[in-house]
């Protein structure tokens, strides 16, 4: 059996920094719950609801610094009434945008990647990221994934001394391979690093590069073909991505018609094929490491073809 991760990050951006406060609302509504309220989170967890499917759901709660509590629990009340998970999630930029300063004396300006600050701010940051996603109704996380996957090796010990065990911010196709984390190999399955299991997102190579399996970025071809090769390779785990706002059109005004039909043929599948792939979140029992060594998941051309087509098409009625 193949331990499915279907996991969502949950975030919300204003479209640049200079009008937070006007924008903020219009933003709120637009990427938590979608145009119309339709094809944002409630909409995604309602579908794998349908199907009998869990997701974890890697909240951002930084942006509290600047807007408040309020905004944060109503996340955390559409995730947990659903019944799904909450994890951390913390997107830095938003550290110099708080009414009050979240690390007194550090120097300002932005800094967009968690990798930007030293140890003992990092712990700093994961600390109050956890302790207002609790002050939001959420139980204490146990896992964590750094926004835009930009974590480094001092991340694990920071979120050790927060109790936390398991982080899932390592993308070889992106900047895992520079982490300092498993150096000098690209790691591609759970690992274990002191007290913290390493949990990477799935990746595959296309014919053009390393890509990580993302509901947006992957044809239903390639993500069904990606499953069975990682059962059959016996890979033990596929993290997929999500995204909160993963259904809407580029323009952010519909829902995205093609990513809703992947969504639910993939939850079709997975319910279908629920004796063989099992999903589910990352309380309980930890997921379980290979004791080997895994090359990269592998696509044909012929699928990364379809998957370009697919997606020009998507650009040019979004």
């Amino acid at each position: 059996m193949l331990e499915v991760f279907f996991t969502v990050d949950v975030e919300v951006w204003c479209g640049g920094w200079t009008r937070l406060d006007a924008e903020f609302p219009s933003a709120f509504e637009r990427y938590v719950h979608g145009p119309g309220r339709q094809g944002g989170l409630p909409t995604q967890l309602q579908v794998l609801n349908d199907h009998g499917l869990k997701s974890v759901c890697f909240v951002e709660p930084l942006f509290a610094g600047r807007f408040g509590l309020e905004p944060l629990t109503e996340i955390v009340g559409i995730v947990q009434d659903a019944g799904h998970e909450v994890q951390l999630h913390l997107h830095t930029e938003w550290v110099d945008e708080a009414r009050q300063p979240l690390l007194p004396g550090a120097p300002a300006g932005k800094r967009q990647y968690l990798r930007q600050f030293s140890q003992d701010e990092q712990t700093q940051l994961i600390a109050l990221g956890a302790q207002w996603l609790r002050q939001a109704g959420a139980a204490a996380p146990n896992a964590f994934r750094a926004g835009s996957f930009g974590f480094n090796a001092q991340t694990l010990p920071a979120l050790a001394a927060n109790g936390i065990t398991i982080d899932s911010s390592y993308n070889a196709s992106m900047l895992g391979p520079t982490s300092g984390v498993a150096e000098g190999e690209l790691l591609m399955q759970a690992r274990q690093f002191g007290p913290v299991l390493e949990l990477p997102m799935s990746v595959y190579a296309d014919g053009r590069g390393l890509r990580h399996a993302q509901l947006t970025a992957c044809s239903w071809g390639e993500l069904e073909g990606l499953l069975w090769q990682a059962l059959e390779g016996r890979h033990g785990q596929f993290v997929l991505l999500s995204h909160n706002f993963e259904l809407l059109a580029p323009g952010m005004k519909r829902v995205d018609r093609v990513v809703m039909g992947r969504l639910l043929r993939l939850c079709a599948f997975l319910d279908r094929h629920r004796d063989t792939f099992h999903v589910r979140g990352l309380r309980g029992s930890l997921p379980a490491t290979v004791p080997h060594a895994l090359a990269p998941l592998r696509s044909p051309l012929q699928r990364t073809g379809w998957r370009m087509a697919e997606q020009a098409w998507r650009r040019a009625v979004s």
